[in-house]
């Protein structure tokens, strides 16, 4: 299958890299000459044009940064660019509103789309184990299956356009839950007089179970390895993470649904970004306890 990837940051380089390991040919686009220099090195064509990476393509993917550029990309540059029967899907976390108003664009210029955000951070994008949650009808679902396959450990159906939207940032704004507790937790263990690490041994086989302390341990030493044992970098950043409790709380806002544990934890991540700590893991919230 012939696929254009558009947007090849850190986590569309290494998605890109493992469809064409897939046998898929890779017409690859990204503003970045030094991204379109490593796309080459993993195999992929690359396009200084985003229509000519689309014009004989049987799919689209794109990686994006926000709804906005989305947008942008599909109007002007994929939808009726791209063949008559292509699939295009959007794997770009956005905002629920953008994300079925381009899929309405495009189904009504005749093709098929499919939004699925990830789970799953940079060494998954480049070790081929993401999370999709997929929305759109059941056959654009079975038609993105072969495409998203090679970039995944799980595929799966979230329901209608935008539904894998509405997953992704209700996961996210639990993990930001989760994070913010696990750090609490962690840092008053220790102030107590409990080992951390013991707290870790403790609570990690008991009901505090989570994925924050069990796998990606907030605390430096404790633990699971994690962002922490290298100062907080690399891994998740903390102004994404910011970007999703934001997208989080437009959907509360649009459904009437009342998250107050949410607009906490956008509150927190929100100081921590802007006392310059955006580039840093979102664990490095302990480091405020």
């Amino acid at each position: 299958m012939k696929i254009a990837f558009i947007g090849l940051g850190n986590m569309g380089g290494g998605m890109a890299a493992n469809l064409v390991k897939a046998g898929h040919q890779v017409n690859a686009f990204d503003l970045s000459e030094e991204a379109l220099g490593r796309a080459r090195e993993n195999g992929c064509e690359t396009f200084n044009a985003i229509p000519d990476a689309v014009r004989d393509a049987d799919a689209v993917v794109t990686m994006l940064p926000n709804g906005g550029i989305v947008k942008s990309v599909y109007t002007d540059d994929v939808i009726g660019k791209a063949p008559q029967g292509a699939l295009f899907l959007d794997c770009s976390t956005i905002d629920l509103s953008t994300a079925r108003e381009v899929a309405a664009s495009a189904e009504g210029a005749g093709y098929q789309m499919v939004d699925a955000p990830v789970s799953g951070g940079i060494a998954a994008a480049n070790g081929g184990t993401l999370t999709f949650m997929v929305g759109g009808s059941e056959g654009a679902f079975e038609r993105a299956k072969t495409v998203l396959e090679p970039m995944a450990k799980a595929v799966i159906h979230a329901g209608a356009i935008g539904s894998g939207q509405v997953a992704k940032m209700c996961n996210n704004m639990l993990l930001a839950i989760h994070m913010i507790g696990t750090c609490e937790a962690l840092a008053l263990a220790g102030k107590a007089g409990l080992d951390p690490q013991k707290f870790f041994e403790i609570s990690s086989k008991s009901t505090g179970y989570n994925w924050s302390l069990n796998d990606y341990t907030p605390a430096p030493g404790v633990g699971a390895a994690s962002p922490a044992d290298n100062d907080y970098q690399g891994g998740f950043a903390s102004a994404l993470m910011l970007k999703d409790l934001r997208l989080a709380m437009e959907g509360a806002q649009t459904a009437g649904a009342t998250v107050p544990m949410g607009e906490h934890a956008m509150k927190i991540y929100e100081a921590f970004v802007q006392s310059g700590n955006g580039n840093k893991d979102f664990g490095a919230i302990f480091t405020t306890l």
